[in-house]
């Protein structure tokens, strides 16, 4: 019985928390939308900033969790879960394939993803197959691509070593890039 109460109230603590979050949330959006519209320089700095290059979803993410913590702060209530497949990258062999690297893998080798990120793009590359992109938490994007992939979305937020999916035959193909720039894959891997 007492045992209930204590959950009810935290519960009830972290429904509260949650919308003023949201609340504030709100309120800095309206903020910024009245700013953006009152200011046309603003509005064009917004545009080039956020429409024209290529937006960073996980360095907003960090901020919004460094000033207002967790979205939901469920935390306490619900027990998280442990990931049945923590892995890191694991290959016979490297060479260099395009603008990345050609890794030889087992066959329907299990990807895990080489740092947490958000998924930014899946889909089809040409010379390389079904690709996913992850702009990672260091600001890199990392493309892994000939896998197939089934519970991977659009704006999954990964972690590291968590399963992007199994490889199509014995090859994995990884490119590394920043700010539309290819990077040597050699300090990645």
């Amino acid at each position: 019985m007492k045992k209930r109460v204590e959950e009810r109230l935290i519960l009830k603590k972290s429904v509260k928390k949650t919308l003023n979050k949201l609340m504030l949330t709100i309120v800095f959006f309206l903020v910024g939308m009245i700013t953006v519209k009152a200011n046309p320089n603003l509005k064009k700095i917004l545009n080039d900033n956020v429409y024209e290059k290529n937006f960073k979803f996980t360095k907003a993410k960090t901020a919004y969790e460094k000033y207002f913590g967790n979205i939901l702060s469920l935390d306490k209530v619900i027990k998280k879960e442990q990931p049945v497949f923590n892995e890191n990258l694991a290959f016979e062999k490297k060479e260099s394939f395009e603008k990345g690297v050609k890794l030889k893998v087992s066959n329907n080798y299990m990807v895990p993803a080489i740092e947490s990120g958000i998924v930014v793009y899946i889909g089809e590359k040409e010379n390389y197959g079904t690709t996913i992109i992850i702009e990672q938490i260091d600001g890199i994007d990392t493309f892994y691509s000939n896998i197939n992939f089934n519970n991977i979305k659009l704006y999954d937020y990964i972690e590291k070593g968590e399963l992007l999916g199994e490889t199509k035959g014995n090859n994995l193909y990884l490119c590394f890039q920043k700010n539309g720039e290819y990077l040597d894959y050699q300090k990645y891997i």
